[in-house]
């Protein structure tokens, strides 16, 4: 495995991985505010994986709206804003996705395979400083943008729940981070 591959197995989230704080965005991109009335920050951390920094993760929600929880994230309305820190490949972080879906429930190779399709066509490469954000649109399915262009949507709510679940559920790997993206302590 080269070095760009070894890096995608830590996208988006796994077991040894370290927390830290992120400094709290003033504003939210452009993207988020078409996609989210008065955005509000719920809550931001930085991924890193062996000490080293892989992105930055801001969760958004609308302004009137009460916070998300774990409970309840699958029903609302929000985005996703991941900042990378590092190079990773499109396919990688569409490949690991799935991975980590699968460890939330059961779905068919065939599904599996349409879902991998659609985030290979919407995960382009990214670079350090480069931003991916995904919009759950409640009951619709979800979104993505990179840099604030449209890249893909997957119109199955099924999708949006494993996928945003990653980083949300109650059952996703990375406890510390979605207590940070919540606001919910550690």
């Amino acid at each position: 495995m080269t070095t760009r591959r070894s890096w995608l197995r830590v996208a988006p989230a796994v077991a040894l991985g370290l927390l830290a704080p992120v400094a709290r965005a003033a504003e939210p991109p452009a993207e988020v505010r078409a996609a989210l009335p008065e955005p509000r920050l719920q809550g931001t951390m930085r991924f890193r994986w062996l000490g080293l920094s892989i992105y930055d993760a801001r969760l958004w929600r609308p302004g009137a709206a009460a916070p998300l929880s774990a409970e309840d994230y699958a029903g609302r309305d929000f985005a996703l804003e991941l900042i990378y820190a590092r190079r990773l490949s499109g396919e990688g972080i569409a490949d690991r996705s799935i991975e980590e879906m699968r460890r939330l429930d059961r779905f068919d190779e065939a599904r599996a395979e349409a879902w991998r399709a659609a985030m290979r066509a919407a995960f382009p490469d990214v670079q350090s400083g480069e931003r991916l954000v995904g919009v759950n649109r409640a009951g619709r399915g979800a979104r993505f943008l990179h840099q604030g262009r449209p890249t893909g949507e997957v119109a199955e709510i099924e999708f949006a729940r494993l996928f945003f679940g990653i980083w949300l559920s109650p059952r996703g790997p990375e406890p510390q981070l979605r207590a940070a993206l919540l606001g919910t302590g550690g």
